[in-house]
């Protein structure tokens, strides 16, 4: 017994990271930014879309199944991160049920696609603040 003692070689014990989340979002502040940036380019579709009067709106089975699938994505993803992710995507499931609707109703008067066009604008850029929020106050990394 001694001697399987003396010939096992002996394990490596390494330190756990500094900082590591289990959650797909949480590990960088990149998905901080680039929320921001894909949020605030769709905040400015929408605004320059309700401002220039454009008020058409895909009606078609296969943009209302985009839709519900990326509500699904969306969801997941809430329950993926943390707090203040999870109201990010929050804020964006949100965004996508209006869509989702709006596609749906194929007999919407064109001044409730300008409002939908300016509250879904307002959705957007909400979504940019508060992925930008996300980036402030991260977790503090552990001193070695």
């Amino acid at each position: 017994m001694d001697r399987q003692i003396e010939d096992a070689t002996p394990e490596i014990v390494t330190k756990p990271p500094a900082y590591s989340s289990a959650h797909l979002m949480c590990s960088t502040p990149l998905w901080g930014v680039a929320g921001f940036l894909g949020c605030a380019y769709f905040a400015w579709i929408s605004f320059s879309r309700a401002v220039a009067n454009v008020h058409e709106w895909p009606h078609d089975y296969w943009t209302a199944a985009t839709y519900i699938v990326w509500i699904l994505l969306l969801a997941g993803l809430m329950l993926d991160t943390t707090a203040a992710r999870a109201l990010v995507f929050g804020v964006l499931v949100i965004n996508f049920l209006v869509g989702c609707g709006l596609t749906v109703w194929r007999t919407i008067p064109p001044s409730d696609v300008r409002t939908a066009r300016m509250a879904t604008g307002t959705l957007w850029a909400l979504a940019a603040l508060l992925s930008l929020a996300t980036l402030v106050n991260r977790p503090e990394r552990a001193s070695e």
